[in-house]
């Protein structure tokens, strides 16, 4: 049986808390992101693959279904 798993997330920009719904690859990881508010570059934190494991309200749909991010 397949697992629904969320396809959208809202990613909060850390330099000026800005947020914007954004919808994920399903099967992939977004290691880049440019803000739609300041235009930053934003790559993940340290140990995360993903912007969206980073800075959305929901990790991406490779880690939601408990696999590796990559």
């Amino acid at each position: 049986m397949l697992q629904a798993f969320l396809l959208e997330s809202t990613i909060t920009c850390p330099h000026f808390a800005k947020q914007a719904p954004e919808i994920m690859p399903e099967n992939a990881c977004q290691y880049f992101y440019a803000c739609t508010f300041c235009g930053e570059r934003l790559k993940p934190k340290p140990g995360d693959y993903c912007v969206f494991c980073s800075y959305g309200t929901v990790p991406c749909p490779p880690i939601q279904q408990g696999m590796d991010c990559c």
